[in-house]
């Protein structure tokens, strides 16, 4: 009698997977973007200087703009992603975690909305 195996099926990723890989990746990137942001805002420019006029500068490149919008999705997205883990750890009762992730996920959303759209619609050229 032999015993012939079967290929088993490839799982596909759960989305706990996928949301712990994307908390690993974010926050890797987020370093980066964090310290560059951090540096060029606060250490090689005078942060009395930082204003209007210096972000219309800076935001006439549109690959400063895409930076910025990185940084803005990465940090909301690994934040929104920690705590939507908090609140499966301490919030029991399925209808109180359902209504606080749908105010956290809402919440999110409107950040990320109104970020967005500050960015679009900034001028494209300095005063």
């Amino acid at each position: 009698m032999s015993t012939v195996e079967t290929p088993r099926k490839a799982r596909r990723p759960s989305a706990e997977a996928w949301s712990w890989a994307f908390m690993r990746l974010s926050g890797l990137a987020l370093v980066f973007l964090a310290l560059i942001h951090f540096a060029i805002t606060h250490i090689v420019n005078d942060v009395a200087d930082t204003g209007y006029d210096f972000v219309a500068e800076r935001w006439h490149n549109p690959l400063w703009r895409l930076f910025d919008w990185l940084l803005l999705v990465l940090a909301l997205g690994h934040g929104v992603n920690g705590l939507r883990w908090i609140v499966d750890d301490y919030v029991r009762r399925p209808g109180r975690k359902r209504a606080v992730k749908g105010l956290l996920y809402g919440v999110t959303a409107a950040l990320v909305i109104l970020g967005t759209l500050t960015i679009l619609a900034f001028p494209t050229r300095p005063r």
